[in-house]
């Protein structure tokens, strides 16, 4: 560590301590002398047996947590939930800090940063044609899912919030040593803390959908819609600097997609209703947004028609608006700012936004009305009148007035339209072919028994006719209407809120090019896709999702045969000739582990490209990661850096959800941070489309593609071929419970009563491990794969991997921070929880050999003398929380041994249940990842 790290890492733990300081005052003061010692013993004991062993002491800790009753806990399993939450804040709060204090001195900047990236695009020589050429075709969306690994309440959230600004508040005092500034703060901050202890972190009751789509709302509210705007600028600075005599034009390249409410593989509760549901609850979140900056705008933009050349478009748009309109937003005024014709057409596009809210909320409510005339009907015509507002503003030599807050609403208006995200829908395969084949069986057709070319030629046949089933008087199952109901729904809101609000629809467990036909029949049936006198139109884009090992090996195959169909072909072109792919991260690491799975991806991504390349097919990839390593998850700009080389063209749409959703944009300050990243990493990774790249070293592929297949076939033996393996996965783990944790409204598992690997969903997979401090899941059969490999070739190439090829490093990189995740200490205290002690050691043994290997060849490929030694700050921040989880991973397994055992009541269970959940939440807290 540097004289300057050690500096600032000073700070940090001042920072630690004094809050920390803080909830000890409050723990004191809620709940007494006591429940504070009781947390102090359990702290320093396990501090200390951190470093050394003392058995004696390790005894009296686990007899101390042993003779605690669950009111006892209660207070310290919250104690270390909240630190953890406190100094998950503090070090956020550091890095923007940190962040700041760079922009002010003018640098060094951190990887990443808009301002260095646009400056090493100038460095490799791109001129402003070739940086242009290259924004236009910039495209970064991220899709929020409900996908269940955020434990965090919306309420702590809010709490946290006001922390981490009294927290930025007390840097700024003690930039001046102001005392009195300082001790107002410190009172501020224990009235939050105290607050926050009284406020309970877990839900008492399982979110419905609709609390979820409300809580992926909440992020825009809480920073994106302060944050998107930021961006934009700090791209235009970064171009002013960087190339200060050219004129490029920062067009808008960031969207948001979204899963809630349309996500309905394996989640019964959601509904065609659900999804219209969805779609106006956004519609109102963002228009209602657009209205208070209108009205902010209109106390701004005072111009005075006898001063300013203001242009006759404004006046007259001001002037002659529909007398309705007038009498309802001036009522007995109606020549209110007749001199002031901003203020005046602001305050008349205020009143028709209240139109559009006044619809929305009668529908939401469930009593619906007739839209006004004068509401908008598009966003285009909202964003007319703003864009009139801002060439009259400029035209009259007020361009940086435009460019302040009217350029900001302009941004968002073209980001998020009147949808705020746009939904996908998602079904899993077989609930379509069920569907069709309900259909085709009151043709006379037993669609089942076809051969797949057969399928695709009957499905082909019929979009491209003008025939629609009429289903009026058949009596349909009921699954088959809600599936056609659901495309209806796709029909009326693209009309009814907009023609953007729908992105693609995504089909789960893709096998087969007929799954992909069957959704486009479907569509046809309602209107959606076909022929129109003779020409192909298409209003839905459909997206086949690839999972698993094996489904990634098929891509290629499945897909040509699409791009092979005249009628698919046809009507692809008709909707803009662009095809997404959806490639899934988590169910390909769960079913053949994280090697096969990052490779396979790879080399689907590689083949799916030059496919679409021969056919001149535009070929967008989504990557369906997850928030943890062993779902695809990591840095997300490092993660764009490493795809394949040439995959990535300028366009990419990702995943994001859960706790990943709440440590990136749960603050504004962190979610432009976190946005600026993922843009950059999107171009550097981009620079193809404008100039010639290396390509990828073939010998590379070799290797990986051998790592890769030893690696599979160890992960297997330990999760398929180990017999018990699954009965210990239950009995050794919380993951039975926490599906009780009301984190989500989906099952846990995609086939009731199955507790199979296929069954269980991968969030819970990984969270059930997780807690156990076992993270196999990210690293099982690594070890294995470079040792055969070491041991025939050396290490000599694969240091050369690590070194020049970004996918490797990064591959192992996030390996590298699953290790340190890993504490075989603790996993070995789960272990003994195994009902069949031989089986749980077998597994356990297995686990445990492996994670050793991994250590071992990990570090000596990366040439690091410790696990993560190139991400100093990383590792700290992990080596710091790990003597606070230690004590958490005791009490739960305290909990666990006896909200199991079969010797207690369920009476007496149902009183040890709350701590149990409280404690799954605090090591997901300590953890900074749940599933």
């Amino acid at each position: 560590m540097t004289a300057d790290t050690e500096i600032r890492d000073k700070l940090l733990r001042a920072r630690i301590k004094l809050l920390g300081n803080i909830l000890g005052k409050v723990i004191k003061s809620q709940v007494g002398e006591s429940a504070f010692d009781a947390v102090e013993k359990l702290r320093t004991g396990y501090l200390q047996l951190e470093q050394a062993e003392n058995p004696a002491l390790q005894a009296e800790l686990t007899e101390f947590i042993e003779s605690q009753s669950a009111k006892e806990l209660a207070p310290i399993i919250r104690a270390f939930n909240l630190y953890f939450s406190l100094v998950n804040l503090a070090e956020e709060e550091h890095q923007y800090h940190e962040r700041q204090s760079q922009l002010k001195s003018e640098g060094p900047f951190w990887t990443g940063s808009v301002l260095n990236t646009i400056g090493e695009l100038k460095a490799q020589g791109l001129d402003a044609g070739q940086v242009q050429t290259l924004l236009n075709k910039l495209h970064y969306i991220p899709v929020f899912t409900a996908h269940p690994t955020e434990s965090k309440r919306r309420a702590v959230m809010d709490n946290l919030r006001r922390i981490f600004l009294d927290i930025g508040a007390l840097n700024e005092a003690d930039t001046y040593n102001n005392k009195y500034v300082k001790d107002s703060i410190y009172q501020m901050l224990e009235m939050q803390i105290q607050v926050l202890w009284q406020t309970d972190e877990v839900r008492r009751q399982k979110p419905t959908v609709e609390d979820e789509i409300r809580n992926g709302i909440y992020y825009f509210r809480q920073s994106l819609f302060d944050a998107v705007p930021e961006v934009y600028r700090y791209m235009e600075r970064a171009i002013a600097k960087h190339y200060p005599d050219d004129n490029i034009e920062t067009p808008n390249f960031l969207s948001f997609g979204s899963w809630i409410g349309g996500d309905r593989d394996g989640n019964p509760f959601v509904t065609h209703n659900t999804t219209v549901q969805a779609l106006l609850l956004q519609s109102r979140a963002v228009i209602y947004e657009y209205q208070q900056r209108v009205l902010d705008l209109g106390s701004k933009l005072t111009h005075s028609r006898f001063i300013s050349p203001i242009s006759q478009d404004v006046i007259q748009r001001s002037e002659n608006a529909d007398d309705h309109l007038i009498a309802a937003v001036f009522k007995k005024r109606p020549e209110r700012f007749k001199d002031e014709p901003y203020r005046r057409l602001l305050a008349l596009i205020h009143g028709k936004l209240q139109q559009n809210i006044e619809y929305l909320e009668a529908r939401i409510d469930d009593d619906p009305i007739d839209k006004s005339h004068f509401a908008y009907h598009s966003e285009s015509d909202f964003l007319d009148d703003l864009e009139l507002i801002h060439h009259s503003l400029c035209s009259h030599g007020d361009e940086n007035v435009a460019n302040a807050e009217l350029k900001d609403l302009i941004r968002l208006v073209k980001t998020f339209g009147f949808y705020l995200m746009r939904l996908d829908i998602r079904q899993e395969s077989t609930v379509h072919t069920e569907a069709v084949a309900d259909l085709f069986s009151h043709l006379g057709v037993d669609y089942k028994s076809l051969r797949e070319k057969e399928k695709l030629d009957i499905l082909a046949q019929h979009v491209a006719s003008a025939t629609i089933i009429d289903i009026q008087h058949l009596a349909l199952d009921d699954m088959t209407k809600e599936v056609l109901e659901v495309f209806n729904v796709v029909r009326e809101m693209r009309k009814d809120i907009s023609e953007k609000a729908f992105n693609n629809y995504v089909i789960s467990m893709t096998h087969e090019a007929s799954h992909i036909m069957e959704v486009l029949f479907l569509a046809h049936q309602v209107g959606l896709a076909g022929y129109n006198a003779g020409k192909p139109y298409c209003d839905i884009q459909i997206a086949p999702l690839f999972e698993t090992i094996v489904d990634l090996e098929h891509i290629v195959p499945v897909t040509q045969a699409l791009f092979e169909n005249d009628t698919y072909k046809a009507l692809l072109e008709a909707s803009g000739n662009q095809q997404e792919i959806m490639l899934g991260y988590s169910d390909s690491a769960k079913d053949g582990g994280n090697l096969s799975s990052a490779w396979g991806l790879y080399v689907a991504q590689q083949q799916i490209m030059v496919l679409a390349d021969e056919h001149g097919v535009d070929c967008r990839l989504f990557h369906g990661r997850g928030g943890t390593v062993g779902r695809g998850g990591g840095p997300t700009h490092f993660a764009i850096l490493s795809q394949p080389t040439g995959t990535v063209r300028g366009s990419i749409k990702f995943t994001e959800q859960g706790e990943v959703l709440s440590n990136k944009y749960s603050n504004t300050e962190t979610a432009m941070y976190e946005l600026s990243l993922g843009v950059t990493g999107l171009m550097k990774a981009s620079t193809g489309v404008v100039q010639s790249q290396v390509k990828d070293n073939p010998e590379y592929f070799e290797v990986m593609q051998k790592l890769a297949k030893d690696g599979e076939a160890c992960f297997r033996k330990l999760t398929d071929d180990t017999e018990g393996f699954f009965n210990f996965f239950y009995e050794a783990t919380p993951v039975t419970e926490i599906g009780l944790l009301n984190i989500g409204s989906r099952p846990s598992h995609r086939k009731k009563g199955n507790l199979s690997k296929s069954s269980i969903r991968a969030i819970p997979w990984i969270f059930g491990w997780a807690q156990a401090r076992l993270t196999f899941p990210a690293w099982q059969g690594t070890g294995y794969a470079l040792d055969n490999w070491i041991e025939q070739h050396g290490d000599a190439q694969l240091k050369e991997m690590y070194q020049n090829w970004p996918f490797f490093r990064a591959l192992v990189s996030n390996i590298q921070m699953a290790l340190t995740k890993t504490d075989l200490d603790i996993g070995a205290q789960y272990s003994l929880l195994g009902q069949n002690q031989q089986v749980a050691q077998t597994v356990y043994t297995l686990i445990a050999d492996e994670y050793k290997r991994a250590e071992q060849r990990i570090l000596e490929i990366s040439c690091n003398q410790t696990l993560m030694a190139d991400t100093p700050s990383l590792a700290l921040s992990l080596s710091r929380r790990n003597p606070y989880l230690v004590p958490l991973n005791n009490i739960q397994i305290a909990l666990l041994r006896r909200y199991k055992s079969d010797q207690i009541s369920e009476e007496e269970k149902a009183l040890w249940l709350p701590e149990l959940l409280n404690s799954i939440n605090a090591i997901a807290a300590g953890l900074r990842n749940t599933g």
